[in-house]
């Protein structure tokens, strides 16, 4: 594995560090623009928050190792990190390093011939919890454990360390001078965070030793106990902190799984976590239904529930229910009432959570992170640049903005670059390298990659086009219910897709189809999506069937009727035999084929609760490329088999997916858009760059980035390699993800972080006012 993937590979499991503090050593203050949202987290200052208290802040899972240089390191592992060990450098709310004036009094270049030289001069106060001070043995241990000069080591994020050539003592102990053997730009990025040699100094402590404790440590707080069973880890006050002293006593980081998080909040479980949508739907619900009551409002028509469980059942099926339970069919009725007893306790357990509810409030703003549409420019259609660039083109990116973010609240601007998010200094727009929305454009773009409307299909029926035409191994996501891979649909081909065959059975299947349209009505209606069921395709495919049996059953009957009739009795008279029928002509339709294959995009989606903003995303842009004449044939799979068996194996056309943003995009970004490599064995070596494209020029844009050590300089170069990589279209920045956090209102310091993250010392619960200020 390389060194640049290795930190990627760390990137994309835990994110990136950040906490909002001054805006020393940093140049181009105006680079990059403002941020498309400020955090949002009550910022208040620090004499009008409470001493003492604890936090319970929901995770996703607790970590399964405590050091953030291997592969396994998760972003609780992160988050413990940054509020127990040292952080050199952190990002402010901007997105931008800056010095943690905790740890450095000061960190520059001092030298950049015959070789770079950077001098840290450390906080004279800055020590381990076993009292012993920050400096240079720790930076040599970390640089040996991730130089990779030792194998022993099992690191996984360690670029940059490899460029360094020696580290040694400054003319005090408070000073640690880095000698780089290569220039490296981005020499902001190491020892954040920064261990102890104890865990640095040896393979067995680095692989083995931090994993589930940390001895030492030195943040405002302290690793206490990690509790498996309750699914806690505890980080307390850290009394040998030389800093502004934590607010609070506890923080207690407790693993929850989103999709319970709004009934872990409801029971007092946590204070604040993340959540989607949904959950963001229910509180703002839950306050309005209070500030209803307080108006005599707050129910639906009739006094029934206006949302939750008991909001869909309309009054005759509550007549029925009734009617069933009370019944004289005994076993009927045992059965419904138990489904009544269910859902009566279904429907006061969300309303006893409504009322609890109430008692949040929901920050938001934009994560660090982007939505992207990734083109695999593998093989097939997509591996043509032409096809790609028409797909982009096709898109309408605000208006895809608008659907995820607007409902929200939150500003709704489509994402201008691949490296950077509005607000970081490497930030540009650069989306004008490909061309904004152009459907005239895409279409002869298409047009000149030699794809046409009503051509000729030699393929068998449901083939793809390109070398995906061969049936598609599905062994790793099986399918049917309960596997996540609920079915597919495919845009375009249940309408004129098919061409003149598909006209051949219309009349014999117009039953069919209709039945199958009320279907997908039914389905609108109760909320399932239409262009993610398979009905209406498999109704036109049932219908022409049909079509096909009734005309052979009206051939067979007529022969016997001539036989009994007497027409043909005399048996010396052979019937002739009948010519062999010719096959209907199958053209493409309204939709796009070459060389007797449609232009099919299989698009991937991930079929999990929390992915729902996702797919329609995806239903939207499978429906503007219909418009262009192009198929996408739309599989849901598993989230747990989404990257790792479809994204990460190429066994995709489209699909939608993030990555996390970086203030180091000369280093981080280079692996995740690297050209493809053969590898011995003919396979393709991608680094982390899942869609398959790039160029020599691209890379070569990186390698002289993260060179140069003139910064303005450095961040052009970037730039231009953003612009080129919009240009080879694999894949097309969308919108920043939404950031939705429930806490309790009291809580200041903390919620919403946009790009920034923690100040964890100035977390805590805003003091209750005074008497005089009660009056007042």
């Amino acid at each position: 594995m390389s060194q640049r993937r290795r930190r990627s590979l760390a990137l994309l499991t835990s994110g990136v560090l950040a906490l909002p503090l001054l805006t020393g050593c940093g140049a181009g203050d105006d680079e990059g623009g403002p941020a498309a949202a400020g955090q949002d987290i009550a910022t208040t200052t620090r004499d009008k928050v409470a001493d003492g208290g604890v936090l319970r802040w929901a995770v996703d899972s607790l970590p399964d190792t405590l050091n953030a240089f291997q592969a396994d390191a998760d972003a609780t592992t992160s988050r413990i990190a940054g509020a127990v060990l040292p952080q050199l450098f952190v990002l402010d709310a901007k997105g931008r390093p800056v010095a943690n004036p905790d740890y450095l009094e000061k960190a520059e270049v001092i030298e950049r011939e015959p070789k770079q030289v950077v001098l840290y001069k450390l906080n004279q106060q800055a020590v381990w919890s076993d009292g012993r001070e920050i400096g240079a043995p720790d930076f040599v241990a970390q640089w040996r454990a991730l130089n990779g000069k030792d194998s022993a080591y099992w690191t996984a994020r360690n670029a940059g360390y490899e460029r360094i050539e020696k580290i040694e003592k400054g003319k005090t102990d408070l000073e640690v001078r880095v000698t780089f053997a290569k220039p490296y730009a981005d020499w902001r990025s190491l020892f954040s965070p920064l261990y102890p040699k104890q865990v640095t100094g040896t393979p067995d402590a680095f692989n083995e030793g931090a994993r589930g404790t940390l001895k030492v440590t030195a943040g405002p707080f302290a690793l206490g106990a990690i509790d498996k069973k309750t699914g806690t880890a505890a980080l307390t006050r850290n009394p040998r902190w030389w800093g502004k002293q934590a607010k609070l006593d506890t923080l207690v980081l407790t693993a929850v799984p989103r999709a319970e998080r709004p009934a872990a909040l409801a029971a007092g479980k946590v204070d604040l976590a993340e959540i989607d949508r949904s959950g963001a739907e229910r509180i703002a619900l839950a306050r309005r239904d209070a500030a209803g009551k307080a108006g005599k409002g707050g129910a639906g028509a009739g006094g029934a529930p206006a949302h939750g469980p008991g909001a869909a059942v309309t009054p005759a099926q509550a007549t029925l229910s009734w009617a069933n339970a009370f019944g004289t069919d005994e076993e009927k009725a045992a059965q419904e009432k138990e489904t009544r007893t269910k859902h009566t306790e279904a429907v006061k357990r969300y309303a006893d959570e409504q009322a609890a509810l109430r008692g949040f409030t929901v920050r938001k703003s934009l994560e660090p992170a982007y939505t992207q549409l990734a083109m695999n420019g593998a093989s097939g259609p997509l591996a043509d640049e032409r096809v790609r660039r028409a797909v982009a083109r096709a898109l309408d990116r605000q208006a895809l903005a608008d659907l995820v973010l607007k409902p929200l609240g939150l500003p709704a601007k489509p994402v201008g670059s691949h490296v950077a998010l509005a607000g970081q200094q490497a930030y540009a727009d650069n989306s004008d390298a490909l061309g904004g929305k152009d459907a005239k454009a895409a279409q002869a773009l298409l047009a000149d990659a030699g794809w046409r409307r009503g051509g000729k299909l030699t393929e068998p029926a449901g083939a793809k086009a390109g070398p995906e035409s061969a049936p598609q191994d599905d062994g790793k996501t099986p399918a049917g219910p309960g596997t996540g891979n609920d079915g597919l649909y495919i845009v375009g081909e249940d309408d004129g897709a098919n061409g003149e065959a598909a006209e051949a059975g219309a009349e014999a299947g117009a039953d069919t189809r209709a039945a199958g349209d009320a279907a997908a009505a039914d389905g609108e209606r109760d909320g399932v999506s239409p262009v993610l069921a398979p009905a209406p395709f498999g109704a036109q495919q049932k219908a022409s069937l049909l079509a096909q049996a009734a005309a052979a059953r009206t051939a067979d009957d007529g022969k016997r009727s001539a036989a009994r009739d007497g027409d043909a009795a005399d048996p010396a008279k052979g019937s002739p035999a009948p010519a062999p029928a010719k096959p209907a002509a199958r053209t493409s339709g309204n939709m796009l084929a070459k060389d007797g294959k449609a232009l099919t995009l299989r698009f991937v989606l991930p079929a999990g609760p929390g992915s729902e903003s996702l797919r329609t995303v995806g239903e939207r842009i499978s429906q503007t490329l219909r418009k262009l004449g192009v198929n996408t044939e739309t599989i849901k799979v598993a989230d747990d088999s989404f990257f790792k068996d479809h994204i990460a194996s190429g066994q995709y056309d489209l699909a939608l997916y993030s990555w996390p943003a970086t203030a180091f995009p000369a280093t981080d970004a280079r692996p995740i858009f690297a050209k493809p490599e053969p590898a011995a064995d003919g396979s393709l070596l991608v680094e982390q760059n899942y869609t398959r494209v790039g160029t020599d020029h691209i890379d070569q844009l990186f390698d002289q980035a993260v060179g140069e050590l003139d910064e303005a300089q450095s961040r052009e170069l970037v730039r231009k390699a953003d612009a080129r990589i919009w240009a080879a279209a694999g894949s097309i920045p969308l919108f920043q993800r939404p950031e939705l956090v429930a806490v309790r209102p009291s809580l200041v310091n903390a919620g919403a972080f946009g790009l920034g993250a923690p100040r964890y010392q100035d977390i805590g619960w805003k003091k209750a006012p005074k008497a005089k200020e009660k009056k007042k």
